[in-house]
């Protein structure tokens, strides 16, 4: 019955059902996990003892474009939460509509940026109204898999960790009413870091408080009884692993100095909610980044690996880790575990290396690569426009203008580059131009007929956390040579979605261009498919795609060295890679790459591991 599982309040305690009720919660992510192992996964973690799953819902994920949303296949967030349900786990959702995760732009659609007077997460108009269109397509889906109708979902969110961002209780309050009026009856709460400012920006009135914190949690819960003190203890992100960027070590966590900081939590009669349980991978263009600068211009934009493990007790690929044992030793003090033991480790791959020729430079096959709607015509615009401006969200971007003579040399500069640019003169790389580094600038020479400027920028993702959100990509300032502005531009936005144009098209002959990014692939031949790690140690910068699926990327600042492949990716018998090798090669040019196939992750040099003191 509904009311059996009904999540209430009273006496600062939650009730289940009328019964008092300790929620032991796991966050997992269904976008960030092959659906064919949603189960393996959840099984995982209710064999740990918890009895809930927490879930974000991306609102990126689903709505690629203003209009319709899709819930089908990987998308089907509906099966998911039943899923949760048949193997008797309650559910949180937390729907946003941003989400932070790590994830691209905070889960926010990329489209939303097309419109430069936008103001995210706050009652501007504009965004109001794509918030509400989008809450009229998810709102339902989720109110149908309320407990009050049968279902599982026994808490739903408003937005997520505001007080990190802004102080706009009419904003809150907006959203508030639009679960409710779309149907949502479960219990409605609010989640925000372990300081005052963020509490109080945050927090909605008569409706649950809880807090976010990796460790110090008699100071995280006396904060939030000052504000609450008739609201249950709850932790609804015990930050257990951290996430890692390019360029830093592999961040991990001692398990018993996080196990110790669980008991912390349950011995002062806290309900927690693991962030996360289980990590996932970022697959395709899906990672998003942070920004440490004061000003959006200002050095410290950091992009996220491909990598979700987290440090998580259960691991990317389903590995249960000391933390899983040393959290659930734990929890036995608190709850009563399951009978049942956890799945068997899943079959890896036996190594192996493979040889991936050169089949074709990027450079030559614009035209076909570019995205749909009008092959071989570039848009054209007087200023080099930012890839949402162009009615895309991921890909490539590719700028070219003709630059007269006479002949002179000039120094080159680009202001905002989002977040690496290749420029070309005459087909000649002459160099990378990285977001990081704005003083970079470089030499052009140009001879009295003229040359073709090229500037092909790869895009990382998108901030997820923090001020500066609006984070557009491709070219978002001038091009300059010397003092003067460079007007006059051609676009074509790659989306690289269609591997399989790719590959065709880098098979329609010989390689014309000898510099820049270009296309290998590769076939490896598989007994039975079964869970593998994918390493280009002889590429330094890459994209990697597995039977026309893109894993992610790969970058030798590291930390991370392989990328998951899991076995419902790959067939028995022939499999297909092939990798966009987007950084210079090294050595010759026209080499093969080798591409090694492993039984074992390799994320990277660890850094020291977090202790109670960094949380």
């Amino acid at each position: 019955m509904a009311h059996q599982r009904a999540l209430t309040i009273d006496g600062g305690k939650f009730l289940r059902g009328g019964r008092e009720h300790r929620i032991v919660s796991a966050a997992i992510h269904y976008f960030r996990v092959h659906p064919e192992l949603w189960r393996d996964r959840l099984e995982r973690l209710r064999a740990m003892g918890c009895n809930t799953v927490e879930v974000y819902i991306a609102w990126n994920f689903h709505q690629a474009a203003p209009g319709p949303a899709r819930f089908d296949g990987w998308r089907d967030v509906a099966a998911f939460v039943r899923l949760a349900d048949e193997l008797g786990l309650d559910v949180i959702a937390r729907p946003g509509p941003y989400i932070c995760a790590e994830w691209d732009f905070g889960g926010l659609p990329a489209w939303l940026l097309a419109d430069e007077d936008v103001r995210l997460r706050t009652t501007d108009p504009v965004y109001l109204a794509a918030v509400d269109r989008w809450f009229d397509q998810l709102v339902p889906v989720l109110a149908a898999l309320q407990v009050s109708r049968g279902g599982p979902i026994v808490a739903v969110q408003i937005e997520n960790e505001y007080g990190s961002f802004g102080d706009d209780p009419e904003y809150l309050d907006h959203l508030r009413k639009g679960l409710v009026e779309r149907g949502i009856d479960a219990l409605l709460f609010t989640s925000d870091g372990p300081e005052e400012l963020m509490l109080a920006g945050g927090t909605v009135p008569e409706v649950l408080a809880t807090v976010n914190f990796g460790s110090r949690a008699a100071e995280g819960f006396a904060r939030l009884r000052r504000r609450r003190p008739d609201d249950p203890a709850m932790c609804m992100e015990f930050w257990n692993g951290w996430f890692d960027h390019f360029g830093e070590p592999h961040h991990t966590r001692d398990a018993e100095d996080a196990a110790r900081t669980l008991d912390e939590i349950l011995a002062d009669g806290g309900s927690v909610n693991f962030y996360m349980g289980h990590g996932g991978t970022n697959f395709g263009f899906w990672a998003g980044a942070n920004h440490s600068g004061v000003l959006a211009a200002d050095p410290g934009y950091q992009p996220t690996i491909t990598s979700y493990d987290y440090d998580a007790p259960v691991g990317e690929a389903g590995e249960l880790t000391p933390k899983f044992h040393a959290f659930r030793d734990v929890l036995a003090k608190y709850v009563e575990l399951p009978d049942a033991d956890p799945p068997a480790p899943l079959p890896r791959v036996s190594p192996q290396t493979v040889a991936a020729p050169r089949i074709g430079a990027l450079r030559d096959h614009l035209d076909v690569l570019a995205a749909p709607g009008a092959p071989g015509a570039p848009l054209h615009h007087p200023t080099p426009q930012p890839i949402e401006k162009l009615g895309h969200s991921f890909g490539l971007v590719h700028y070219r203008r003709r630059v007269a003579g006479p002949a002179r040399t000039h120094t080159l500069r680009i202001e905002g580059v989002r977040d690496l640019a290749h420029v070309f003169a005459e087909g000649r790389l002459l160099g990378v131009l990285e977001r990081d580094k704005p003083e970079q600038t470089l030499v052009l020479q140009v001879p009295d007929e003229g040359l073709d400027l090229e500037i092909l920028v790869e895009p990382l993702g998108r901030v997820n956390y923090g001020p500066h959100l609006a984070d557009r990509k491709g070219l978002i300032g001038g091009v300059r040579l010397d003092h003067q502005f460079q007007f006059g531009w051609e676009h074509r936005v790659l989306p690289l979605t269609d591997v399989a144009a790719i590959v065709a098209a880098a098979d329609q002959g010989p390689a014309k261009t000898a510099e820049g990014p270009a296309f290998h692939r590769a076939t490896v031949t598989l007994p039975e498919p079964a869970d593998a790690f994918v390493a280009v140690p002889s590429s330094a910068r890459s994209l990697v795609w597995l039977n026309g699926f893109l894993l992610g990327r790969l970058w030798d600042r590291g930390p991370q060295v392989t990328l998951y492949a899991p076995a419902p990716l790959w067939h028995a018998g022939h499999n297909e890679l092939v990798v966009l090798a987007l950084e210079p090669s090294r050595g010759d040019a026209s080499q093969s790459l080798d591409i090694e196939v492993r039984g074992e992750p390799d994320l990277g040099p660890l850094a020291q591991p977090y202790t109670h003191a960094d949380y």
